[in-house]
């Protein structure tokens, strides 16, 4: 992500990782080189996420120097507004591809054939894979690149990839590609994975508790670099202590240590309790229900898919859970105050007033709406989680609604259904992947209705709930809690706390501590120990710290009210300016100077930003919230790393046959689809909340028989009807599933209330239901 034009090569990299668990803390240098006889504006753009702190960037030029400081956000912009060319950055915002906050900094001029440095540094929080690894991933954009051979390739390439450069040989690349990675953790280093070329594992200690690999080539063709770390023993807890600064005051973020625990919960597959059922929430952009009312309506109408896809959803939700929906345009409506008890009563209420949400074609408030589901208090051991269909665009409100989204990312998940006319698929994605949802784009070709199930489905799975985390400290230390526990935790995903531990031990000689992590899963309680040495190893470059102090600022920001608060957040809006974390009081703005001058400027106070006065040399360099001109794919990385697909799809959902022939011969078959699907949603809208049948001329018109026919070829007169009309109904269900993989949940529902009911001939009533039908399902349908 260094230049728009190829000619800009990068020619060498050299890069340090040092992954501690699950932090990792990158030191990277990337020489560039323009080739070309004339000269070349350059600017370098790196992509961030809310888990990744950039700390140090400078770029060398010949004799001259550009860094990125840190100053106070008023003193800040008073200093953008001396910089020339800041109207750039205003103009990138809206004309690069990538989108989302990325680190953006203008160099300037690099003159033909002359030779530029970037430096760059940053901590992160690496993502736990369902195997219980640490992923690391690196951009390809920032690998020197092989040259092959083929003319053909070697343009295809450079044109699909915008690869950074070319050189001549694999034993070139080698030799200009140098990226080492050591790997601690206190659990002990078990292997690793790469998509890459590399050394042997090598360990460093004899407990292998450290590790170093390093690179050969970079990863093959297009891929980025991908790196899965795996440790020995239990993924359930982690924890990585750092010592304190000693330039810092005792009391400090910097002056004591800090802790980082990573709670990674196993949860076994059980049903929830009732307290523990969710909250649903479903969020409506009008826009999709324009023309609603026209009786020509096909079933391809996004309206009719959305008023199906509601049916659906809210069929499928079990008793005792809570839901709400909301419908938002230029303002936003809720069909209750506050989410309600999902019974018959409140179900039958919710669907009749779907079909009554009125067309609105004006604004799109996405941003009101939430900070009002945000202001509800969360309802006690319900996981909130929140279904996003929307079509039009946020209306350059895109950075509130994330920061908003990042607020309470630890207290709810979205699952985003953009169209594929949707100008902010790019949001939806980002809100997905903030809260560790899912984001699926709805194009014409693609069944709204599966999609969304298929995420209600991963949405019911079960959870940790009920989190907390004891201490045990020796006499004289206390924990003081950054970043606290969430309330749950979802299936395969991890949540990083942070902690201050203050105070002097009593006794010296005691050097470890215990954290014990509970949870409940269900009506199961589980609970892990985990001791830790108060006495790691020195780390002067301090990454819990930055990662720390990111999270603490940022609570800072939202909490501070009070005198003491913002005293306190004076205090460490000067500790975030000598550890050059960026924060909601901070801006970054970059300062051109003579090699002689950086000396100087190294050796001062790391506060003392007030050395560069208006009148120097200033660079544009900002944390930008780029808007992209076109909906754009992200790779599931920790980087918003760019793939165009888009377009793909689009023209694929454009395909059409235009044979006649081709038409006439899939006319029947489409056809019998409609009707097929007219006659699941008819069965589905009768099917009651707790998941049974009554039996009714609509049920046996739904399933194309007669009343009579039902009534007189059942079971014993012994079986309730009720009984026999969801059995009749689930082995109808059961029998078209390979048509609607997605009623999975509506015959689940069915399964668990039959088994509910008592002397119940389930037998007798799925021959009689088989015979009827003309089909053969067996027992294991019940799932007994």
């Amino acid at each position: 992500f260094f230049s728009s034009c190829p000619e800009v090569e990068l020619e060498t990299v050299t890069v340090n990782v040092t992954i501690q668990d699950f932090v990792a803390d990158v030191v990277s240098e990337l020489f560039f080189h323009n080739t070309q006889q004339v000269s070349k504006e350059t600017m370098f753009i790196f992509p961030v996420d809310s888990d990744t702190v950039v700390h140090t960037f400078y770029a060398t030029m010949g004799d001259t120097r550009i860094e990125a400081v840190l100053w106070e956000k008023e003193e800040a912009q008073q200093l953008c507004k001396a910089t020339s060319g800041m109207e750039n950055l205003r103009y990138l915002q809206d004309q690069w591809d990538l989108w989302g906050p990325v680190f953006a900094c203008f160099l300037g001029t690099l003159p033909p054939n002359r030779e530029v440095a970037v430096s760059l540094c940053y901590v992160q929080e690496l993502p736990m894979q369902p195997d219980g690894a640490a992923q690391f991933c690196w951009p390809r954009e920032l690998f020197p690149w092989r040259q092959y051979l083929s003319e053909v390739s070697s343009f295809t390439f450079s044109h699909l990839f915008h690869a950074a450069g070319w050189i001549s040989s694999e034993e070139e690349t080698s030799k200009n590609l140098h990226f080492s990675i050591c790997l601690k953790s206190a659990h002990g280093v078990s292997h690793i994975a790469v998509n890459s070329s590399h050394t042997p594992l090598q360990y460093t200690t004899p407990d292998q508790t450290s590790a170093e690999v390093s690179l050969r080539l970079p990863p093959w063709m297009q891929d980025d670099l991908n790196l899965l770390v795996y440790y020995r023993g239990s993924h359930t807890l982690s924890a990585v202590v750092e010592r304190r600064d000693p330039k810092a005051p005792p009391g400090s973020l910097l002056g004591d240590p800090v802790v980082m625990v990573t709670l990674m919960p196993s949860i076994p597959e059980v049903e929830p309790g009732p307290g523990h059922l969710g909250e649903f929430l479903f969020l409506m952009d009008c826009s999709l229900f324009q023309d609603a009312q026209l009786p020509q309506l096909s079933s391809a109408h996004p309206s009719f898919c959305l008023q199906n896809t509601l049916l659906f959803l809210l069929k499928s939700l079990p008793l005792g859970c809570y839901f709400n929906i909301y419908s938002f345009g230029a303002t936003f409506k809720t069909f209750y105050p506050q989410s309600v008890e999902y019974t018959q009563e409140s179900m039958d209420n919710a669907l009749g007033r779907v079909s009554a949400i009125c067309p609105d074609l004006g604004g799109c408030d996405l941003l009101g709406l939430l900070r009002s589901i945000y202001s509800t208090p969360l309802l006690h051991g319900h996981s909130r989680q929140l279904f996003i269909f929307i079509q039009r665009k946020i209306s350059g409100e895109e950075e509130a609604v994330m920061a908003e989204v990042y607020r309470y990312r630890d207290h709810h998940r979205c699952f985003c259904f953009p169209t594929n006319r949707c100008d902010s698929f790019n949001l939806s994605h980002a809100m997905a992947l903030e809260t560790k949802g899912e984001c699926v784009c709805i194009h014409s070709r693609m069944d709204m209705t599966s999609e969304a199930m298929k995420c209600l489905q991963r949405a019911l799975q079960p959870l940790a709930s009920g989190i907390s985390l004891h201490w045990e400290l020796p006499p004289g230390l206390e924990v003081s809690m950054i970043r606290k526990a969430p309330e749950m935790i979802f299936q395969g995903h991890q949540s990083s706390v942070y902690a201050q531990i203050h105070g002097q031990a009593q006794d010296p000689e005691v050097g470890e501590g215990a954290v014990t992590f509970q949870y409940h899963v269900g009506s199961q309680s589980f609970d892990y120990t985990l001791r830790f040495s108060l006495s790691p190893p020195a780390d002067n470059r301090l990454p819990v710290h930055r990662m720390a102090m990111m999270h603490l600022l940022w609570k800072l920001a939202w909490e501070a009210t009070s005198r003491t608060e913002k005293d306190i957040r004076h205090s460490a809006v000067k500790s975030s300016l000598r550890l050059g974390v960026l924060s909601p009081f901070t801006s970054t703005v970059a300062v051109r100077m003579k090699q002689r001058d950086a000396w100087h400027r190294d050796a001062l106070p790391p506060d003392s930003s007030m050395f560069f006065s208006p009148s120097s040399n200033l660079v544009p360099c900002q944390l930008l919230w780029l808007r992209g001109f076109r909906p754009t794919w992200f790779k599931s990385t920790k980087f918003w790393m760019v793939q165009k697909c888009q377009s793909f799809l689009e023209t694929l959902g454009r395909k059409a046959p235009d044979t006649e022939a081709l038409t006439q011969l899939s006319a029947p078959c489409k056809g019998k689809e409609k009707l097929l699907s007219k006659a699941f949603s008819k069965l589905v809208a009768l099917q009651k909340a707790n998941g049974s049948w009554a039996l009714t001329a609509a049920l046996a018109s739904a399933l194309g028989l007669s009343k009579a026919d039902v009534e007189g070829q059942g079971p014993s007169k012994d079986v309730q009807p009720t009984a026999w009309a969801t059995v009749l109904a689930l082995v109808w269900l059961h029998q078209y599933k390979w048509k609607v993989s997605w009623s999975e949940l509506l015959e689940a529902k069915a399964c668990r209330w039959l088994q509910d009911q008592a002397e119940v001939q389930l037998d007798e009533c799925l021959e009689a239901a088989n015979s009827l039908l003309g089909c053969f399902v067996e027992p294991t349908i019940f799932r007994i």
